[in-house]
């Protein structure tokens, strides 16, 4: 049985592989600042893309990309801009959210592009 934690871990693995197939470049996974986290920093043609996932065993309580709200978007936001000053970085930055429903063997992954935007704050 997985915990929540376990979960997680699965969850952004299937996330790191289904973007690599996709070439995009992993520059950090589970990247954290004060407490919170980025999972995955990738690069994809001249993009900066930060990727939230969000995993569930089933979307009986409804799909696993709504539980990122407007609070956690914007830890999400905080922890980016402190990686871009610290990197040194001179992209264009784009929020995705992969959403994953199902376990290890069995799952369907939803990627969105364009999840949010930090100019809703």
């Amino acid at each position: 049985m997985y915990n929540s934690y376990n979960l997680g871990k699965i969850g952004e693995n299937i996330a790191k592989k289904f973007l690599q197939k996709k070439s995009y470049e992993i520059l950090e996974t589970n990247f954290f600042y004060k407490k919170n986290e980025i999972d995955i920093i990738a690069k994809y043609q001249n993009l900066l893309i930060v990727v939230e996932v969000k995993i569930r065993k089933t979307n009986f309580f409804g799909e696993p990309y709504l539980s990122v709200d407007l609070k956690k978007q914007k830890k999400i936001i905080k922890v980016t801009n402190f990686y871009i000053i610290e990197k040194n970085i001179d992209l264009e930055v784009r929020f995705d959210i992969i959403s994953i429903v199902g376990n290890k063997k069995i799952y369907k992954i939803e990627h969105i592009k364009n999840a949010f935007y930090p100019t809703n704050f």
